[in-house]
């Protein structure tokens, strides 16, 4: 009878540890995109017997998306592609000018006495508005904030504020200039 023979088998116990290691060595040289979403800081809730200020009609731009994405600014048709500009015409300081929001000025560590806007962006969407008209407002509303806090930057501090690494001088910048979005509940307008 003839003997049969046997043939050697591969040794692959060290495979799992070389394949282990490759994991990890991709898991740390790799980059991950990550959605920061919106940056934006909420007000604490008001106390309720709080008095509502009155605020002047001409400090408020008021921005509606209806739930067909059409953009309404001032009650009137508005464009995405402009409502950066817009923003930053509104916001921006015009003394004495009974069309704009209104100016007073600030004393900011840094900076000095500054002349500051009291406008306020309202903003309000239809609950059928689509995430992302909604976004592209958000966007084009930060980029407006961004032009004009980078503008101011440029004059006190010669840098964007972008480009700003001293935390006093980003907070002056962020003192002078806030962000004065204000966002309404969502609600029923134009159908859906």
């Amino acid at each position: 009878m003839a003997r049969s023979k046997k043939t050697p088998g591969l040794n692959a116990s060290s495979m799992a540890d070389i394949a282990f290691l490759m994991l990890i060595f991709f898991l740390m040289t790799s980059t991950m995109n990550v959605d920061t979403g919106i940056m934006r800081i909420l007000p604490p809730p008001l106390p309720e017997d709080i008095e509502v200020p009155d605020i002047n009609k001409r400090n408020i731009m008021n921005v509606l998306i209806s739930s067909q994405d059409r953009l309404l600014v001032n009650r009137k048709p508005g464009d995405i592609k402009t409502l950066k500009n817009d923003v930053i015409e509104f916001m921006s300081i015009h003394p004495n000018d009974p069309n704009y929001p209104e100016v007073t000025s600030r004393d900011v560590p840094l900076l000095g006495k500054v002349p500051t806007s009291k406008g306020i962006i309202s903003l309000k969407n239809a609950r059928g508005t689509s995430y992302e008209m909604y976004i592209k407002v958000q966007d084009e509303l930060a980029s407006a904030f961004k032009e004009l806090r980078n503008k101011l930057s440029m004059e006190h501090f010669g840098k964007k504020y972008s480009d700003l690494i001293d935390e006093e001088q980003i907070n002056a910048i962020e003192k002078a200039l806030p962000v004065r979005v204000s966002e309404a509940e969502p609600v029923n307008i134009g159908g859906n």
